[in-house]
């Protein structure tokens, strides 16, 4: 039995982990935790007996090596990442615990990834990077590059549109991924370019041509999954993350990018703007002809031609950005508490296998979809009808039935 500690665990991503891992037999006990004692006793209350609130400073390491020394595994979605992922990893590892997080920011990832043989070391096995996009993302483009012979490139892509949680009435503050996209956004970002970690601009326009769809954009977006994904893949050249939507979302992101880097607006503010500025935009989605809200687009050889695979999330937990997020990690975790892993700090793409972690997620999608109906793949060298047809029965079957 496992003891489980949830840090950030009043938060909407934190709710949505804590209510799967509540309900799994493997866990012994799971402790909410949040800077408010207040939310995360009702969090605790409203998933049920086996779990207990615990107000907590994650800054005070003292109170936090505390709450570390009494659990088997700590889940962290306290956010923004380049704030605290480095700090709440390296007191896991002092403490001896395995860890597990939803890191979205690719400068701590490459710190959190640097940390690999003090984790080794103390004996922790460590995943960063484990919800939707990172973490899901990586294990489509696994999906995705395995049906190559040599892989050369990879994206990774989500719809901007779907991601934005809408601003709570009454709400005067972004919460944590609102800081992140703004991070992510300015200045400059590393993506894989010619097989280096490159600096290049964010929001650079991308052409795709995706097998079954045809042709659509995306823009180039900071990510984890550009500058870890080579780990899986030691010949991949070029490697990108994108966002993916409307030209309204996309003109939104440049206009608060240019005022952040002129310095017009502080970080905190245009994150505020783009907070309040989510309920004026479409819903996302699939319309006829549009991109896939979560998928991967691997390019390389087959037979010794030049040939592309795509893999999509074909089924999803729930309808929002938390859900399909803070589910996708509690899978994770509790995988963790049963595999035998190689102590020390791992990326989706690197620990985990696809067919069997997308197995597991889908008891916890809506409907209860069997296992081989969690992804649609297509490939360049199927018929457009072969396509369409895994498409039509698989990923808009689902799509439309997560809004209906």
């Amino acid at each position: 039995m496992t003891k489980i500690l949830m840090l950030g665990g009043a938060g909407l991503m934190g709710r949505a982990a804590a209510r799967v891992l509540a309900d799994a037999p493997a866990v012994d006990h799971l402790v909410v935790t949040d800077l408010q004692a207040g939310a995360a006793e009702t969090v605790a209350k409203s998933v049920g007996d086996k779990a207990s609130g615990l107000g907590l400073d994650i800054t005070d390491r003292r109170a936090l090596r505390a709450a570390l020394d009494e659990c088997d595994l700590v889940l962290n979605t306290v956010g923004p990442y380049f704030r605290f992922g480095v700090p709440i990893l390296t007191a896991a590892i002092e403490a001896g615990r395995d860890y597990v997080d939803i890191c979205d920011d690719w400068e701590p990832t490459l710190a959190m990834l640097d940390m690999h043989e003090r984790a080794r070391a103390a004996g922790v096995v460590a995943l960063v990077g484990m919800g939707a996009s990172p973490g899901v993302s990586n294990l489509l483009a696994v999906t995705a590059a395995r049906e190559l012979d040599t892989v050369e490139s990879l994206v990774t892509a989500w719809n901007g549109e779907d991601a934005g949680e809408p601003a709570p009435s009454g709400a005067k503050q972004p919460n944590a991924a609102y800081l992140h996209a703004i991070q992510q956004i300015t200045g400059t970002i590393k993506v894989t370019r010619d097989g280096e970690l490159t600096d290049r601009p964010a929001l650079e326009e991308i052409t795709l041509d995706y097998p079954g769809i045809g042709v659509g954009s995306g823009w180039s977006f900071g990510h984890p999954e550009a500058v870890t994904l080579h780990r899986a893949f030691p010949e991949l050249r070029h490697n990108t993350n994108l966002i993916t939507g409307g030209r309204l979302l996309i003109t939104m992101c440049r206009a608060l990018r240019l005022s952040v880097d002129r310095r017009l607006l502080s970080p905190e503010r245009a994150a505020h703007l783009a907070y309040r500025g989510t309920g004026f935009l479409p819903a996302g989605g699939m319309g006829s002809g549009a991109l896939p809200p979560l998928f991967a687009l691997a390019t390389g050889t087959r037979a010794g031609e030049k040939a592309t695979v795509a893999s999509a999330l074909a089924q999803v937990p729930g309808r929002t950005m938390a859900v399909n997020t803070g589910v996708p990690l509690a899978v994770a975790a509790l995988q963790m508490t049963t595999m035998t892993a190689a102590p020390g700090v791992h990326t989706p793409e690197t620990l985990l296998d696809p067919d069997a972690y997308f197995a597991a997620l889908a008891p916890h999608c809506i409907g209860s979809p069997a296992p081989d109906a969690m992804t649609a793949t297509t490939r360049s060298w199927c018929s457009a009808r072969e396509n369409a047809a895994n498409l039509q029965t698989s990923l808009l079957t689902a799509f439309f039935a997560a809004n209906d």
